[in-house]
């Protein structure tokens, strides 16, 4: 059985190695992905003027009103004092053509002070410059940037998701492997470090791997679920708790209208999600909000300004609108639903380390790290012993022929 499990481990882990390479590395670095963002890029992140902010909204019709071939489509409602707003955009459909405007940025940074535009990118292009850096290392950890394909599935999603199933599969490999009797067991948790080289490299995949072995699990896991939460971990997870139905999926927004039907606006949303988080006594006002065009939704989320990834929580309220009747279509509240609902709310805030905080990012930029390097010693590992097979094989084969002759 052991022999079998050590093959399996072997092609488990060659087959994974690159893939847990990048991505524990991209993991590491993208846990600070605002602050180094800001770093690179201070004219992103920092309003060059003092004037006193018009409110958010303000901001946007102006940005709009400014340049029509655009609209907004993720709206931050709360202005950081000396920051700058960062809004998504998107190409308003052109009339002459039935195509949306062509536009080389989605995201700009506006200083709230004026109105003024101080900056623009296209956020998750495939470029190295250092205004894209950051966004493009985010985008890479969880897509390696392969396509999507013509019905709609996205190549990378599901092959760093299918990365995490084998990954998951063969922890619990090398767990047993790890402990190959009760005797030595004190083995598994000793590195070596005089012995230096192969022995050293050796230790830091097995013991390494114990010591930080439940953490793995859960990197691991949540990885699934934040890439293959739909096809393969809410049908798992539903087994076990009913789960509350997505917005996108409400059938409400399905529902056909009486055609030109004016759409409600940003501010009457803003208004209704307001008052409807009031009646919930959440703990903040609206602090964002974003549409999704083609399905008539808004979702507005509850936070304080600079506060989207809601660090030591699990997660941000949200509630969601049909713009076309100012029907709440759904929402999340952190905390509350099924057993399964709350699991779900939690893989996020695990997986990046904010669900604990600055403790929790620090942890999973080390784990990132960690990952690489015991893929790093596993391909060492693989190598050393390869050479020591073909070197076996080759000396079978002249005793062979010594034999003969």
């Amino acid at each position: 059985m052991r022999a079998v499990l050590v093959r399996l481990h072997r092609w488990f882990g060659m087959g994974t190695a690159l893939f847990l390479f990048v991505s524990g590395l991209t993991g590491a670095i993208i846990a600070w992905n605002q602050e180094l963002d800001a770093l690179l890029n201070p004219q992103f992140y920092y309003a060059n003027s003092t004037a006193p902010a018009l409110t958010a909204l303000e901001l946007a019709n102006r940005v709009e009103a400014a340049d029509p071939r655009l609209y907004v489509t993720y709206l931050p409602l709360g202005i950081v004092p000396g920051r700058t707003l960062q809004m998504r955009v998107q190409g308003r459909t052109n009339p002459a053509t039935g195509q949306p405007y062509a536009l080389d940025f989605n995201q700009i940074a506006v200083d709230p002070g004026t109105g003024n535009i101080q900056a623009r990118r296209d956020w998750g292009a495939l470029s190295l410059r250092r205004l894209n850096l950051m966004p493009f290392l985010y985008l890479f950890h969880y897509t390696l940037y392969l396509p999507t394909t013509g019905s709609g599935i996205a190549t990378g999603v599901w092959l760093l998701g299918i990365v995490g199933i084998v990954w998951l599969f063969d922890s619990v490999i090398a767990l047993v492997l790890a402990f190959p009797s009760l005797k030595t067991w004190r083995k598994s948790f000793a590195f070596r470090v005089r012995r230096g080289g192969y022995t050293l490299a050796f230790d830091l995949h097995r013991s390494g791997g114990v010591w930080i072995w439940g953490l793995l699990c859960v990197i691991a896991l949540t990885s699934i679920s934040m890439n293959l939460e739909r096809p393969v971990i809410r049908p798992i997870v539903s087994l076990f708790s009913p789960l509350t139905p997505d917005a996108a999926s409400n059938p409400e927004l399905r529902t056909p209208q009486p055609g030109g039907a004016a759409l409600l606006s940003r501010e009457q949303i803003v208004e209704l999600a307001t008052a409807e988080g009031r009646r919930l006594k959440l703990r903040a006002d609206p602090g964002a909000t974003f549409e999704i065009a083609s399905l008539h939704l808004y979702g507005v989320g509850y936070f304080e300004p600079g506060g989207l990834y809601a660090d030591g929580h699990l997660g941000n309220a949200w509630t969601y609108w049909d713009a076309r009747t100012g029907r709440e279509v759904g929402g999340t509240i952190p905390g509350e639903g099924t057993a399964g609902d709350i699991f779900l709310q939690a893989q996020f805030p695990l997986h990046s380390g904010r669900l604990f905080g600055l403790p929790g990012r620090i942890l999973v930029s080390f784990m990132g790290v960690m990952v690489a390097l015991l893929s790093a010693t596993g391909l060492v590992i693989w190598f050393k012993k390869l050479k020591a097979r073909k070197s076996a094989s080759r000396r079978v084969k002249r005793g062979t022929s010594a034999l003969i002759q």
